[in-house]
Parts: structure tokens; C-alpha cells; sequence
């Protein structure tokens, strides 16, 4: 549901906000490249980046908009896009 001015009231609420469906390119994270370095963790503003138990990051694109900080913020390249294919 998206409210006048597209104000969110409910604290919390966002979780139930899914924002990755319009996104334009999807990044993807190429762990065999990845030196840890956590800028794209820090970096994405969105917080959809996150450390699974093996160490290696994963991107959740149920949130993820496609900003691609993440991929400029890599020192490492690791992160490249594709446009997002609907």
C-alpha cells in the first residue's frame, strides 16, 4: 500500500516493503573474487548485503534497488551488473 506523499507511518514496516522489483540492473558478487573487504556490506545503503555463516556475502534482491554503490565501492572488482531481466 502506498500512502499520500508515500509516507510509511508503522514503524518497522519496511521489512514488508519488497523494493527490488524495479530495479534496472541486478549486481552480482562473484565470491571466488572477493577479498572480504566488506565496503559493498558498509557501502549499500539499503542494508541488503549481508555475511552468510561461510563468510561469503550474498545480496538480498528482494530489497536490493540496483544502485550498484556496492560495484563502484569494490576494490577488487568482485561485483559486476546485468541488466535485470523482467
Amino acid at each position: 500500500m502506498v500512502t499520500i506523499g508515500a509516507i510509511i507511518y508503522e514503524p518497522g514496516s519496511s521489512i514488508k516493503n519488497k523494493t527490488g522489483s524495479w530495479r534496472t540492473f541486478r549486481p552480482v558478487l562473484d565470491n571466488e573474487k572477493c577479498v572480504k573487504c566488506e565496503n559493498c556490506y558498509i557501502f549499500c545503503p539499503e542494508g541488503c548485503i549481508q555475511e552468510d555463516e561461510n563468510g561469503d556475502f550474498k545480496i538480498d534482491y528482494d530489497y536490493c534497488k540496483g544502485c550498484l554503490i556496492c560495484m563502484n565501492e569494490c576494490p577488487v572488482n568482485a561485483i559486476t551488473k546485468v541488466r535485470e531481466e523482467k
